[in-house]
C-alpha cells in the first residue's frame, strides 16, 4: 500500500486497518482496529525469523504478546532460548520469562507461545533482573522500508523499549524484527517520526524479508517528559523506575509537570497569587496558613468516603503522607513532604473524577484552623498505595 503525504500517523493506522478488513486479509482477533493486526500468512512471515544470523546468535529474545508474534515466540523456545514478553500493558511489571515444563514437546511449547501460555508459564522478571536482551521483536500497524514504526497508539513497545534501554537490557546496537503483512509496508513521511519512537531493522512479511539500513538512535532511556501523570497512575514499574533515576539525579520531570512549569514561568502571567481559576479553593477572609505542602481537593460527593479517595489516589500515584478528611464539607486536604510533591500531585489529579463528580483540586491556600482541626484525620496505610 501507498501512504499520502500530509497524513498523521492515526490516518495511516485507519488507512491499514481498514484495508485488511476490506480484503479479508485480517485474522483473529476481528476486526482489527486498535490493534497490533493478526494477518492470514502471519505463521509464514515468522518462518524467516530463525533464519536470520541475528536469531542464531542470540541467547535472550524479547517477543511481544499480540497474536502475530505467536510462532516467534515457538521457534524462540523451540531454539532453547529465553524468550521474555512484555507483560500486558504493563500493569504488573515489564517482563515475563517463559519457562516451559521438563520435557515439553512441540506440542507443548506451541502453548506456552500462546496468550494463555504466558499466562501459565511465566516468571516475573522486574527492573533489578540485570538481563541482557540480544533480539527485540515488536508488533507493527504500519512500517517504512526506511525502518520507521507505526504502532497502535498507545505506545507501549516504544515505552518497554525506552525502560529496557533505562535498565541497561538494550543497547544502540540490539537488532529490532517486526512481522507483518506485505501491505503493512507503507512510505511514512520523515516529519511524523519522533525521538521516543522505536525503529526496527528488519521486516519479515509472507514474501521477503526487508533489511533496513536504519541507523536513527533509538531512545536511551524513559523520555519523562513524554509520560504523562495518567500513565504514571496506570504502570507501576514506570513510577519505581522514576524514583530511581530522581534519586540519581535525572531529571524525571512529567508532561503535566513540564507544560505547568512553562505555564508559571512565561514572563507573560501573572503571578500565582493574583491568578484565580475556577478550579482553585475558596479563599477565607480569615484563617492560618495551610503549609504549601498540602492540597485541597473539594466538590467530593456526599456519600463519598475516605476509602474511596484512598484508592482513587493511588490510582493516580500519588500517595500523601496523611490527609484531613472533611466529608461533611465535601473536602480533603492532602499532606505532602515538599511543596515539588504537593505540585506534582496537583498535576496527577487534574481531572480526577469520584462518582459523578469532577474533583477540584489545588494547592492549599489560606484554609481556615477549623479546616484542618474540624474533620477527622485519616493516616494512610503504606501498603495502600505503591511506591512511587
Amino acid at each position: 500500500m501507498e501512504s499520502r503525504e500530509g497524513v498523521s500517523k492515526q490516518d495511516i493506522r485507519e488507512q491499514i486497518w481498514d484495508y485488511m478488513e476490506s480484503q479479508n486479509i485480517a485474522d483473529f482477533p476481528r476486526p482489527v482496529h486498535h490493534r497490533i493486526p493478526n494477518f492470514k500468512g502471519a505463521s509464514r512471515a515468522a518462518e524467516h525469523f530463525p533464519r536470520l544470523r541475528e536469531f542464531q546468535m542470540a541467547r535472550t529474545v524479547k517477543v511481544n504478546p499480540d497474536a502475530p508474534q505467536k510462532n516467534a515466540r515457538f521457534f524462540v523456545l523451540d531454539s532453547k532460548k529465553m524468550l521474555l514478553v512484555p507483560t500486558p500493558r504493563l500493569r504488573t511489571g515489564l517482563f515475563n520469562r517463559i519457562t516451559p515444563p521438563p520435557g515439553a514437546t512441540k506440542d507443548v511449547l506451541r502453548k506456552c507461545a500462546t496468550s494463555q501460555g504466558v499466562r501459565n508459564y511465566s516468571v516475573p522478571m522486574g527492573l533489578d533482573s540485570r538481563v541482557l536482551v540480544d533480539l527485540v521483536v515488536v508488533g507493527s500497524v504500519a512500517v517504512s522500508e526506511k525502518g520507521w514504526r507505526i504502532g497502535k497508539g498507545e505506545g507501549y513497545a516504544d515505552l518497554e523499549y525506552a525502560m529496557m534501554a533505562s535498565m541497561g537490557a538494550v543497547s544502540q546496537g540490539t537488532p529490532v524484527v517486526t512481522i507483518v503483512h506485505d501491505c503493512q509496508v507503507v512510505d511514512i513521511p520523515d516529519v511524523l517520526m519522533e525521538d521516543h519512537d522505536l525503529t526496527v531493522d528488519y521486516i519479515l512479511t509472507p514474501t521477503r524479508v526487508i533489511t533496513t539500513g536504519c541507523t536513527r538512535p533509538r531512545p536511551a532511556g524513559v523520555v519523562w517528559s513524554k509520560i504523562s501523570c495518567e500513565m504514571m497512575g496506570r504502570i507501576p514499574i514506570l513510577r519505581s523506575l522514576r524514583s530511581r533515576e530522581k534519586q540519581a539525579g535525572k531529571d524525571v520531570t512529567l508532561q503535566d509537570e513540564h507544560q505547568h512549569a512553562v505555564e508559571t514561568r512565561s514572563p507573560h502571567t501573572a503571578p500565582p497569587s493574583a491568578v484565580r481559576r475556577p478550579c482553585d479553593p475558596p479563599q477565607p477572609e480569615v484563617g492560618e496558613d495551610v503549609p504549601s505542602n498540602s492540597v485541597y481537593v473539594g466538590n467530593l460527593p456526599g456519600d463519598a468516603r475516605v476509602s474511596e479517595l484512598k484508592i482513587a489516589l493511588g490510582e493516580r500515584g500519588v500517595a500523601p503522607l496523611w490527609l484531613t478528611w472533611q466529608g461533611p464539607q465535601h473536602r480533603a486536604f492532602l499532606h505532602y513532604p515538599d511543596p515539588a510533591e504537593a505540585q506534582r500531585a496537583v498535576s496527577c489529579l487534574q481531572g480526577l473524577h469520584l462518582g459523578a463528580n469532577t474533583l477540584r483540586v489545588a494547592l492549599a491556600r489560606q484554609q481556615r484552623t477549623r479546616d484542618l482541626t474540624g474533620g477527622r484525620v485519616g493516616e494512610l496505610h503504606p501498603d495502600c498505595f505503591p511506591t512511587i
